[in-house]
């Protein structure tokens, strides 16, 4: 008896051992081939999830990858040439720049060795630290109620540009008065009017009150800045990732959407100029065309897509066109249907979007309506979404007051049944989404939450990423379940698992992150994801695990 207890514990030891050597098999860092280093702080210790970037002489692309628990890390295989190398966002530590690094191959690069700015847990608020700021942290660094920061980030998180612009002025409360006004009230792309003071909500005027009274305590004429806590760099998992950022040719635009073509190349529209665009990956090479103009009408484009015979199709919001766009000749066919902003395309290759309360399906190459179906809770949807099949059509309705209807309208195509669902805890500000391949409906909300619908169930559901007064404005759901949203006040990419509800933030190289839309190229393995920023490059973000 003994000897078998003995052999049973033996057994047991050594399955033991063996799912430990598997557990680190599994755990072993992904072999990327290209240049590699390590960054340590200068008292000797490692320091993991430090940013590390080469920028490429010759083509400005920039490839940023992280340290892991050893303070090791490794770049991808790069073109032959001089880099830039440095840590583009150090936090705690002073910043490392070398230029004209030659890089040939598997090159070992000298460490980096950084020094700590200050013993202190809380950095001075010098420019340099506020410059690496997210939009986050500087809600989470200044003073007041969670009720003032909420209403702030609610109101102002949808905005198209950073907090960088706000906190670091300094006006007395009629002045925030005047800007409030202005940003309410104006156009956040165009310079003009959309509202009149009589037509906000009690409920608006008295957010309008809180604000200002709140920016003139915290950014007034006599206000300082406070010393920094910055978000903990990322750890584990989330450092097992390479961003890549492509630079544009026009200067001073903003990207809106992009989407991938049969060829694995990258297009884009800009929102607010007469461009759209092509990034080729492998080459890193970019070109443009000049969108016919409508006379009247404001250029600028919004939602783009590709079908399987190349053709490229986009919309215009202020002319309110549809584009089919041909790169092999050159050609445009622009349709004046009333048809602008998000659309579904579906496999069938009708056009879906809901407007004036119905749900409207046009033909993509005529504008023409074919069907409509009746909503009678919303009147429209912002994000207008097919599901992988077809037979599905969902949009996020996004209220900008708090009186106003939000949440998630579903609708099976072939019955013709539809359904409107309210959010639960109270207005999100729902706007793009997905079709997850389960069937479920999946939309970032604005307000910080990333809503799911479960048609089968009837289940209504919200989630919240790890980090504060993050914001999303689209979800894309990949092939294999995941949830993929950029958290557009937070400088992140994040991934969020269903069936275990854990989420992976991914940092960006910049602070803002502004992502209109997400991309997922489900040809790769690991998945690859892609957004175009506001300030105006294209990101891919390559996760490796």
């Amino acid at each position: 008896m003994q000897r078998r207890m003995r052999w049973s514990f033996l057994l047991a030891a050594v399955i033991g051992w063996l799912g430990a050597l598997d557990g680190m098999a599994q755990s072993k860092p992904v072999a990327l081939g290209g240049p590699r280093g390590v960054v340590r702080a200068a008292k000797g210790f490692p320091i993991e999830g430090m940013m590390v970037q080469l920028i490429s002489q010759k083509t400005a692309i920039r490839t940023t990858v992280f340290t892991n628990e050893t303070g090791r890390y490794e770049f991808p295989k790069l073109e032959s040439g001089a880099y830039t190398l440095r840590t583009p966002r150090p936090q705690e530590y002073t910043r490392y720049l070398k230029e004209q690094v030659p890089i040939s191959g598997t090159d070992r690069l000298e460490d980096i060795v950084l020094t700590r700015i200050t013993d202190e847990e809380f950095l001075p608020p010098t420019p340099d630290i506020l410059s690496q700021l997210t939009d986050s942290e500087w809600l989470y660094n200044l003073p007041g109620t969670a009720m003032e920061k909420k209403v702030f980030s609610n109101s102002c998180g949808g905005s198209c540009h950073s907090y960088q612009m706000p906190f670091r002025s300094k006006f007395d409360e009629r002045s925030w008065r005047l800007i409030l006004h202005r940003m309410k009230h104006y156009g956040g792309r165009l310079v003009q009017r959309q509202t009149n003071m009589d037509e906000l909500t009690p409920e608006e005027h008295e957010y309008i009150d809180i604000l200002a009274k709140w920016l003139a305590r915290v950014r007034g004429p006599d206000a300082t800045y406070p010393p920094i806590k910055m978000f903990p760099r990322p750890q584990g998992p989330a450092t097992r990732v390479v961003i890549t950022e492509y630079e544009i040719p026009s200067v001073g635009v903003h990207v809106h959407d992009v989407a991938g073509d049969p060829d694995g190349n990258i297009w884009y529209t800009i929102n607010r100029s007469p461009f759209i665009g092509k990034l080729d990956p492998k080459t890193g090479k970019v070109q443009e065309w000049r969108t016919p103009g409508t006379e009247g009408k404001h250029p600028g484009g919004h939602w783009i897509r590709s079908t399987e015979d190349g053709k490229i199709w986009y919309s215009e919001t202020w002319s309110q066109s549809l584009i089919r766009f041909d790169p092999k000749t050159g050609e445009f066919h622009k349709m004046h249907s009333g048809v602008q902003g998000n659309m579904a395309l579906s496999p069938d290759g009708s056009i879906w979007r809901t407007s004036r309360g119905k749900i409207n399906e046009y033909n993509r190459e005529t504008g023409e309506p074919l069907r409509s179906f009746d909503m009678k809770k919303f009147r429209s949807t912002y994000g207008n979404f097919m599901s992988w099949d077809g037979n599905f059509f969902g949009g996020g309705v996004g209220g900008a007051a708090p009186s106003e209807n939000d949440g998630i309208v579903w609708m099976d195509i072939r019955t013709g049944e539809v359904r409107e669902i309210d959010t639960t805890n109270g207005p999100q500000d729902l706007s793009r989404g997905t079709f997850d391949p389960a069937g479920n409906i999946w939309v970032g909300g604005k307000h910080g939450v990333l809503a799911k619908y479960d048609p089968k169930t009837n289940v209504y559901s919200e989630y919240t990423p790890p980090t504060p007064y993050a914001t999303m404005y689209n979800a894309e759901a990949d092939k294999n379940g995941i949830i993929w949203a950029g958290e557009v006040r937070a400088g992140k990419m994040g991934r969020f698992d269903p069936k275990t509800q854990q989420w992976i933030e991914y940092w960006m190289a910049e602070p803002f992150s502004h992502n209109w839309n997400t991309y997922v190229d489900n040809t790769t393995t690991p998945v690859t994801v892609w957004y175009g920023d506001q300030y105006g490059y294209i990101v891919r973000v390559q996760p490796l695990e």
